[in-house]
């Protein structure tokens, strides 16, 4: 029998009515049921959601709202901080529980473990659950017991795990009393006074439904091409359902069970294995908390970084390096909130390696303007491309722009999309137009120096030279 006493279901990133544990424990144990979203983004946490997630946050929470009203319940939104939130609220509505689903970063982690302690000692029941992950962070260990640091053997233990089958969202929920205050959405004010999220609304479509459809899109039309097409950046080869995953509009079991089902392949594999990707990061949060911003190999605390470096910084967050696939990457994110994977490493290397702007400045910019920018795995990209991570790669290797574009954009489809004053450029000259003959450059329209940077930033060769005499000063310490 359903208990009289009423629960709540506190909404963070699992912004989702199926396969959601915390909702369907209320469900099944509770007849009243008040869902709750706290509002949190102006609190102390220094990892709080950049402008980007702010802009997605606002759509999907709308998403969720309609979705919660449909089925005869509504959103409550509150503003932090949370415990007192949730303090006010049971005494507003004599809620026996508190349910939520879990988080890792290191600030949630341990704000949670005082609610949960709190409100137990208040004599309310509060259980979190896992939602986000196939696996918890504490249950994969390698055979000493400690947490992995290379990804393969991870990945070997994740995949022999049993993976629970996602659960259909509930037919029904109860009402929510109608003397419930609650603010609006608006009010939370997530988006810019000033409108230059244009692009990001423009490409994207927050939400449940939107993101169920792209994952029946891609299991459909994308999949099959995925291990092919995934790392080229001027196609459709990616899911891009990483910021629905971000924000719990899906969750991983739906995505693993829905690949699995479509056949063990080699599309399939290569997919998956991406999954647990993101399953490492966020095993390396948990138990490595500090690495957001500090190395996990510790010789790279004494890395000689540029000591004045916010003019090569600067170039780099507007797109103007001079490196056309590094640019085209750059601008792509300002103008979609989005990067594709193989971007993201080539300009991640090109800041840290060519520039020797320390990675935790490269970080906060995805961080800022990233819709999926998830803290584990924007460290984890980081922190494996400058070569101070868990199974980084080696100090040698440097990705060649140039030659990145060359193999992954070979006709150049990604470059004239997103710095179109290089469009007319012939292909073998649209990834280093500073060596086009005059000529060319002429009849293409472009006028190095005044429509596009006349070099790049950096020479390619000298600072590679510069980063590798970087890494032997730290190599032997």
């Amino acid at each position: 029998m359903l208990s009289r006493e009423p629960a709540l279901v506190w909404f963070r990133r699992d912004l989702r009515l199926a396969d959601n544990p915390a909702l369907g424990a209320a469900v099944r144990r509770h007849a009243t049921i008040v869902p709750v979203f706290i509002d949190e983004t102006d609190g102390d946490d220094p990892w709080a959601p950049g402008a980007a997630q702010r802009v997605w946050l606002h759509g999907s929470l709308r998403a969720l709202d309609h979705d919660l009203s449909t089925l005869g319940s509504r959103l409550i939104i509150r503003r932090g901080p949370a415990q007192a939130a949730l303090t006010e609220l049971v005494a507003q509505t004599s809620a026996a529980a508190v349910y939520w689903n879990r988080l890792y970063d290191p600030h949630t982690v341990d704000r949670d473990r005082g609610i949960k302690r709190a409100l137990r000692e208040a004599g309310r029941h509060a259980q979190s659950f896992n939602a986000g992950l196939l696996a918890e962070p504490w249950e994969i260990a390698n055979n000493e017991g400690n947490p992995y640091r290379v990804f393969t053997p991870f990945w070997r233990r994740l995949a022999q795990q049993p993976v629970a089958e996602p659960v259909a969202a509930p037919a029904t929920l109860p009402h929510v009393p109608c003397d419930l205050d609650s603010l609006t959405i608006e009010a939370l004010r997530l988006r810019p006074a000033r409108p230059w999220d244009e692009g990001i609304r423009e490409s994207w479509e927050p939400g449940e439904a939107a993101a169920a459809r792209r994952l029946h899109h891609f299991a459909e039309a994308g999949l099959a091409h995925y291990a092919d097409r995934r790392d080229r950046p001027g196609v459709r080869g990616s899911s891009r359902l990483s910021p629905h995953l971000h924000f719990g509009e899906i969750g991983p079991r739906q995505i693993w069970h829905r690949v699995r089902n479509l056949g063990d392949g080699q599309a399939a594999a290569s997919f998956l294995r991406q999954l647990g990707w993101r399953e490492f990061a966020h095993h390396l949060l948990y138990h490595f908390p500090h690495s957001p911003e500090q190395p996990l190999d510790e010789r790279f605390r004494s890395f000689p970084w540029a000591a004045h470096y916010q003019p090569a910084l600067d170039a780099w967050q507007t797109g103007r390096t001079g490196v056309p696939f590094v640019d085209a990457a750059m601008r792509e994110l300002w103008q979609t909130g989005w990067m594709h994977n193989r971007a993201r490493m080539v300009a991640a290397s090109w800041l840290t390696k060519n520039l020797l702007v320390p990675w935790q400045a490269g970080a906060r910019w995805f961080w800022d303007t990233l819709v999926d920018a998830d803290l584990a795995n924007n460290t984890l990209g980081w922190q494996w491309v400058s070569g101070c991570g868990a199974d980084a790669a080696p100090y040698f290797r440097i990705f060649n722009p140039v030659r990145q574009g060359q193999r992954f954009d070979p006709n150049g489809e990604y470059v004239r999309q997103w710095v179109p004053e290089l469009a007319a450029l012939p292909d073998s000259h649209i990834h280093s137009p500073w060596q086009a003959p005059q000529a060319v450059l002429h009849d293409a329209g472009v006028a190095l120096g005044e429509h596009y940077p006349a070099q790049p930033y950096a020479d390619l060769r000298d600072s590679r030279q510069r980063a590798l005499a970087a890494f032997e000063q730290i190599k032997s310490a």
